[in-house]
């Protein structure tokens, strides 16, 4: 007889497993299944370089939305390290520093690259998203609120603002400087291909979903490496009962009716067919993936936009400006992330070509968290770089992938080493095959590595965090056409970065349903 489970949920990533941990928490059977060999999805941590011991994040990287009540309700054993460097931004010989527990000392840094003008709109600015972060984030856990409530939850100054006035234009009336007015918006860009003056929101809603997370708008780095986190939830998840298979390839869905459950079609490790049913299917995967195992036409592909690079150091590299590099790589590096770079890089891939100077943003895990280096490697002064490029839409690695990659590639190192006072090339560690330690991972490399449509990390284009039909006020906004099918990924309405909170979502939709 096919085995019948009150929830079944295909995708075993951090939403996923957020909702197997909260399901088989309250009793219910759970039975979750992914398609890779290992659960994490992309808040994956592992070792990418052949012989090398470092536990590098290699598609997500910093936390910033999971609120610490998904946390405190699941109790996951999970460390967050606040950075005091928020970021550098080299200058033409100097540069910027935002040093977030040193206020004249970042006043000092604005007017040495001439933006003296912008300290007191930049503290006011910080404020002001500070506090909609205080009053908005604390809604993401609770059913949707409507429109005109979160209206009146914002005020009308944030309201016009940020929802109805293109971010661009808000930023270019705030601050006088090219240079802030592109750190600003790198919040509006992170994942998301878009001109940050366009109608539509596209940029807004990105922005909106960076300043707002934890409630104060700071992304912090996960002790461990991301796959700390998706550790974390699998023991919850385990210790309550849920099923958690992988080699679990779901190759089709029946959706059930009100009296009849869901049918799930998937196959095993070892070839082999099999059907199980579910009250409650939970698809913690992309919503084209949801549309092809229910036999459905896909909606609008998703793109995603940005070129990520994973590296391993043996010492960080020198600056031109001459700053210690251990402060420069602290907290976000920003690389020819002025507005004007932003988007001339924009007009260029929008042309379909690669941009000739792509805005990067780089990190440093090791320098807040060293445990994902072993002893020697710590010891040795090796450090790991994370580079993220912007304006990387998926449209330029389509038909050349590898091509597109290394000329993507080439063009990023460039882009970097234009800033420091030696090749980055010249910095890398070598794996065991004498390979130099980089990782590079396109929007379609995405796709095929961790199923993300067209390499969107957030699924498909942010939604706004409330209702926006009436149908969907004082729901979880995880609802399909079908009444037992449920998203619980980050193309849920409140989806997007390393959250938990769509998993949650449709656990509580679950829960609710009786």
């Amino acid at each position: 007889m096919r085995a019948t489970y009150d929830a079944v949920i295909v995708g075993g990533g951090h939403n996923g497993l957020t909702a197997a941990a909260y399901l088989a928490a309250a009793g219910r059977t759970v039975l979750l299944l992914e398609r890779a060999d290992h659960l994490g999805g992309a808040s994956l941590s592992a070792r990418s370089f052949p012989g090398v011991d470092a536990n590098v994040s290699r598609y997500s990287y910093l936390v910033s939305l999971m609120p610490r009540q998904v946390r405190d309700e699941l109790g996951l054993r999970v460390a967050l390290r606040r950075r005091r460097i928020s970021s550098y931004t080299p200058s033409d010989g100097g540069g910027l520093l935002v040093d977030t527990a040193d206020d004249a000392a970042t006043a000092a840094s604005f007017a040495s690259v001439g933006a003296a003008a912008d300290v007191a709109a930049w503290r006011a600015f910080g404020a002001r998203t500070g506090a909609l972060a205080a009053r908005l984030f604390p809604t993401m856990t609770e059913p949707l609120m409507s429109s005109p409530d979160a209206r009146r939850l914002l005020g009308e100054d944030d309201w016009h603002d940020l929802v109805e006035r293109p971010i661009g234009e808000v930023v270019d009336t705030t601050f006088g400087s090219d240079l802030v007015r592109g750190i600003v918006l790198t919040d509006a860009l992170i994942g998301t291909f878009a001109r940050v003056h366009e109608p539509g929101g596209r940029a807004n809603r990105c922005f909106l979903y960076h300043v707002i997370g934890g409630g104060t708008g700071d992304w912090d780095v996960p002790v461990g490496g991301m796959g700390a986190v998706a550790d974390a939830l699998e023991g919850v998840a385990r210790a309550g009962g849920a099923e958690l298979v992988t080699s679990a390839d779901v190759t089709a869905i029946d959706p059930g009716s009100a009296t009849a459950p869901a049918e799930v079609v998937w196959t095993d490790a070892d070839g082999v067919e099999r059907r199980v049913g579910a009250a409650h299917l939970l698809a913690a995967c992309a919503p084209a993936v949801l549309d092809r195992v229910l036999g459905r036409p896909a909606g609008p592909a998703p793109e995603g936009a940005q070129l990520k690079l994973n590296m391993l150091l043996t010492r960080l590299p020198r600056l031109r400006s001459g700053i210690d590099p251990t402060v420069a790589f602290a907290g976000t590096f920003h690389v020819h992330e002025s507005a004007t770079e932003l988007e001339t890089a924009y007009q260029r891939a929008a042309a379909g070509r690669i941009p000739d100077v792509p805005p990067v943003e780089t990190y440093c895990h090791s320098l807040t968290d060293g445990s994902i280096l072993g002893a020697d490697l710590r010891a040795t002064g090796h450090h790991t770089l994370t580079a993220f490029g912007l304006h990387m839409p998926a449209r330029l690695f389509v038909a050349d992938p590898d091509g597109a990659r290394e000329r993507a590639l080439a063009a990023t190192l460039r882009s970097i080493d234009s800033v420091l006072a030696e090749p980055l090339e010249d910095c890398l560690a070598r794996d065991a095959t004498g390979a130099p330690c980089l990782e590079v991972r396109s929007p379609v490399d995405l796709e095929a590595d961790v199923a993300l449509p067209g390499g969107h990390i957030f699924h498909r284009d942010l939604a706004w965090p409330w209702a926006e039909h009436d149908d969907e006020i004082g729901t979880w906004g995880v609802a399909t056409a079908d009444a037992r099918v449920l998203l619980a990924g980050a193309g849920a309405r409140r989806g997007g970065g390393v959250s938990g909170i769509p998993g949650r979502a449709a656990a509580m939709a679950v829960l609710d349903a009786g």
